[in-house]
């Protein structure tokens, strides 16, 4: 499909016929689910899940959760009977199986006590404890982005964590994987093998997810906001979303 930045402008909505023997790989937040002020006030109905279970199996299982957030959390969100990948790569884990994941590094709480003594005194900023890696976000107090940056930066170099980026937030964790590995690693393995891989995201952690697919003769929808993209097609917000998969799903 494309290997360079586009502008979103020139991109076309994704056509239905891309769900046709796709390997159908999803972002969650921002994605499936509208960004919330927190990351536990996200709702997960009975509807989304019962129209991505018809969607999977219409694509004979091809199907799989991509997600910055835990397995743990993606589970405790209803998540439970579909393929997933956490932590941006370095969790996966199949229905009814044990997560496979590294452990979690003594470095992860050292940081995560360096997060809490920077937000305790800030109303707004909150830290987010994930199985493998910790969050920094700012959402609810802009105003001290660039210092969580800045400390977020230096806590990765000092203890050889990975630093990623997201949307009002900072997280570090072990690197070594991303949304594009994930994909990659998801599609020799059944049920995503054979299929033609499809990524949809919003955020600039899916990049590399979009490059993923397109590198194996599929396509990135960049959803939301727009921005330079690696993505070949775009949809402008999660209703939109959820439209083009319930249609696909219905078949």
């Amino acid at each position: 499909m494309t290997d360079t930045l586009l502008s979103p402008i020139a991109l076309p909505a994704p056509p239905a016929t891309l769900l046709e023997g796709a390997a159908l790989f999803l972002d969650f937040d921002g994605t499936l689910v509208p960004l919330a002020d927190t990351p536990d006030a996200v709702e997960v109905t009975d509807e989304l899940l019962a129209m991505l279970v018809r969607l999977r199996d219409r694509l004979g299982g091809r199907l799989a959760i991509v997600s910055g957030r835990s397995i743990t959390t993606l589970r405790d969100l209803g998540f439970g009977d579909f393929l997933m990948s956490g932590t941006h790569g370095l969790e996966f884990a199949h229905p009814g199986e044990d997560v496979k994941a590294p452990p979690r590094l003594p470095a992860i709480d050292a940081v995560e006590a360096a997060f809490h003594a920077f937000a305790d005194d800030k109303p707004g900023l909150l830290v987010e404890r994930k199985s493998i890696s910790v969050g920094l976000h700012f959402r609810g107090a802009p105003i001290w982005g660039e210092a969580a940056g800045a400390l977020a930066d230096l806590l990765a170099r000092d203890h050889g964590l990975a630093l990623q980026h997201g949307k009002m937030l900072y997280e570090l964790r072990p690197g070594g994987a991303d949304k594009g590995s994930a994909l990659t690693a998801l599609m020799q393995e059944t049920p995503m093998a054979g299929g033609v891989p499809v990524f949809i995201g919003d955020d600039v952690t899916d990049e590399e997810g979009f490059a993923a697919a397109a590198k194996l003769g599929g396509a990135g929808i960049l959803v939301g906001t727009p921005r330079p993209t690696l993505a070949s097609f775009f949809l402008e917000q999660v209703a939109a979303v959820r439209h083009y998969l319930s249609e696909g799903a219905a078949g």
